[in-house]
C-alpha cells in the first residue's frame, strides 16, 4: 500500500501537464481537456456530471471508498468528517468534499446515504456512484490506481489517499488519509 500511495503522489503532479490533443474539427469538444465528464449519482439520487458539476470552478477534496470496507475507509471518512467540521460553513460553499465508491454495483444512492448518516456527514459532502466504467475512468484520471493490473483489480488494496485540487488554478496534490485534519485544512488553504 505504501508503494501505491507513493506512486499516486508522484503521478499526481502530472495531472495538469498531461493533456490530450484537441478534438478534430467537427467533433464535439469534451468539457475539459483532461478530466472526463461522465454522469454520476449522489447519495440523494441527484445526477451530476463529474467535471461540469463537481469540479469546474471548485476547490475539492476527493477520496475513494466503499460502504462495506472495514480496513481504511472508516478511519478515512472519520478524518474527513473532522476536516469538514474544521471547514465549518466553507464546506459545500468554498470547498467541496467527494467520496467515490469503488463498488458501484453495491453502493446505491440509498446505501451511500445510510453510510453518510452513519458518519454524521453534514451538507456539502457528496458520496457518489455510477457505472463501473465511469468510476474506473474517474479514479484513474485522479491517480487512484496501481500500475500493476493484478494489484489494481484487488479492491481491498485501494489506496488510503486524499486528492485535493483547485481546478481553475490547476493545482493538485495527494496526501495520506492519516494526515491530521488540521494539516488537510492547511493544504486546502494553500491551494487557494
Amino acid at each position: 500500500m505504501e508503494r501505491r500511495l507513493m506512486l499516486s503522489a508522484l503521478g499526481g503532479a502530472a495531472l495538469g501537464a498531461a493533456r490530450p490533443p484537441d478534438a478534430a474539427a467537427g467533433r464535439k469538444q469534451q468539457a475539459h481537456p483532461y478530466f472526463p465528464d461522465p454522469v454520476l449519482v449522489d447519495q440523494g439520487g441527484r445526477r451530476v456530471r463529474f467535471y461540469s458539476d463537481l469540479l469546474k470552478g471548485k476547490i475539492v477534496v476527493i477520496n475513494m471508498m466503499y460502504t462495506v470496507c472495514t480496513r481504511i475507509c472508516p478511519s478515512n471518512i472519520a478524518r474527513l468528517r473532522e476536516v469538514q467540521a474544521r471547514l465549518g460553513p466553507r464546506s459545500g460553499r468554498d470547498v467541496h468534499l467527494y467520496s467515490l465508491t469503488l463498488r458501484p454495483e453495491l453502493d446505491s444512492p440509498p446505501a451511500l446515504a445510510a453510510y453518510a448518516r452513519q458518519f454524521d456527514v453534514a451538507p456539502g459532502w457528496s458520496f457518489l456512484t455510477g457505472r463501473r466504467e465511469d468510476i474506473d475512468l474517474v479514479r484513474r484520471k485522479l491517480g487512484f490506481y496501481d500500475s500493476d493490473p493484478v494489484a489494481d483489480a484487488d479492491i481491498a488494496n485501494h489506496t488510503g489517499a486524499l486528492r485535493l485540487g483547485n481546478v481553475d488554478r490547476e493545482r493538485w496534490l495527494m496526501m495520506p488519509n492519516q494526515t491530521p485534519a488540521a494539516q488537510v485544512v492547511l493544504a486546502i488553504d494553500n491551494l487557494i
